[in-house]
């Protein structure tokens, strides 16, 4: 007899996955987990076209956004982590905007040009495995990582990452050594 659990519906993974995300806090749907949480090695290209991975971010906090040019809400917050990247970007803070375009770098490029990113990298995972190995139920979907690599926090849906109350968030964890 086995006691391998049967298959599970992806509807229960949903509900699992959102009763396991914090409280939300007013306003702002960024509250950290009560402890922090591995992520996995994740690999991706940068806007060269060579493979890099998450890791290489180690000893910054870095806001991980995964992200696709074809998911509208996407589209309407990189204006503001592009601002974001203007005002924090640096030795101690990365935005890293992970998209999920299949077309690669060349769509992730032109979106930038199109749009007037100039602030933002090029990284993107055209396989998709990013999806499946950060558990992202959709898109965006924004990953605060500490310096050591490790998920703090994350929110599910776009926000405005330039506010003046996400920006002084952000600059606490930043100043959190």
């Amino acid at each position: 007899m086995s006691t391998r659990p049967g298959p599970v519906s992806r509807r229960a993974l949903l509900l699992a996955a959102l009763a396991a995300l914090p409280a939300h806090a007013a306003g702002f749907r960024f509250a950290p987990y009560p402890t922090r949480r591995p992520l996995p090695d994740l690999a991706f290209l940068d806007g060269a076209g060579r493979t890099m991975k998450l890791d290489a971010f180690r000893g910054k906090v870095v806001l991980l956004n995964v992200w696709a040019t074809w998911c509208p809400p996407c589209v309407a917050e990189m204006p503001t982590l592009n601002k974001l990247q203007q005002l924090l970007g640096g030795k101690d803070f990365a935005v890293v905007p992970l998209s999920v375009d299949k077309g690669g770098v060349f769509t992730v490029k032109s979106f930038y040009q199109e749009n007037f990113i100039d602030h933002l990298p090029v990284y993107v995972d055209p396989t998709t495995h990013a999806l499946d190995a950060l558990h992202v139920l959709g898109t965006p979907t924004t990953i605060l990582v500490d310096r050591d690599g490790r998920e703090i926090a994350r929110t599910l849906g776009p926000e405005d990452w330039d506010k003046p109350e996400i920006v002084a968030e952000l600059r606490r964890y930043i100043a959190a050594r």
